[in-house]
């Protein structure tokens, strides 16, 4: 398959231009014309480039690229590094952050929803990134903190009151934990994103609503691979691997 081809077909499927994001979405690096196999990650990281190295592929499919805004522009240090053994492999990098976050079919909240059995009943906020939903019976907070825990396999960090009962849910994955507030005020329960600042553990005792942190990396492993699979799927063509780099926090 063409590098052009694939391409355009992403930018299609996950609307990269309706999103003005903190990094460029689609092609990021240009490498060789064709593309037969891909790697898929969620970060752009040294291992996960030395992987798709070892295995051969053509371009490298993943979450988090590479030029956010704000950072030093020069390419020196780590990002040399990691941008010389991709030229050196002639492989593409190819990045969607955002539409990736947003896509109603294999975005990550809305892939989240199904995995902890969550009910879709809004969104709303900065590119209606915050998902307010329902589960089928209410539960102690602690009792749905090991269920998202058997479904990202990673332990989340529950504060507040583990007890209380929950069946409304706020959710949004990554670096969403400012979205607290506005989750309760539209009645939610509960709200979990994947990291936590100072802040939150305060907000989530005034606002009475406990919050999980359930890992950036582990909210966003979701959404990538099922991308890959998706592309495998409808290119059989095209052979996908998804690497998982298990970043902690």
């Amino acid at each position: 398959m063409k590098l052009a081809e694939l391409t355009a077909w992403l930018d299609r499927y996950l609307e990269a231009e309706r999103f003005s994001d903190y990094a460029p979405n689609g092609l990021q690096v240009e490498g060789k014309a064709d593309v037969r196999r891909i790697v898929t990650a969620v970060t752009a990281s040294r291992a996960a480039i030395e992987y798709a190295v070892s295995v051969g592929a053509d371009a490298l499919l993943v979450h988090h690229g590479w030029f956010w805004k704000g950072e030093p522009a020069p390419v020196v240090g780590m990002k040399a590094k990691r941008m010389r053994l991709m030229m050196k492999a002639d492989m593409s990098l190819v990045a969607y952050h955002l539409p990736l976050d947003a896509h109603p079919e294999v975005g990550n909240n809305a892939l989240l929803a199904k995995m902890l059995g969550i009910t879709l009943e809004t969104r709303s906020g900065f590119y209606d990134l915050l998902h307010v939903g329902t589960l089928a019976e209410p539960v102690p907070a602690r009792v749905f903190a090991r269920r998202v825990a058997e479904a990202l396999g990673r332990e989340p960090q529950l504060f507040g009151d583990g007890e209380r009962m929950v069946r409304r849910i706020g959710w949004c994955s990554g670096a969403a934990q400012g979205e607290l507030s506005a989750a309760a005020a539209q009645g939610a329960d509960l709200y979990l994103s994947g990291e936590i600042s100072e802040r939150t553990w305060h907000e989530a005792r005034e606002e009475d609503v406990p919050y999980l942190a359930c890992g950036h990396h582990a909210t966003e492993c979701c959404g990538i691979k099922a991308l890959g699979e998706l592309l495998a799927e409808t290119f059989p063509e095209l052979e996908v691997s998804f690497y998982d780099d298990r970043n902690p926090v």
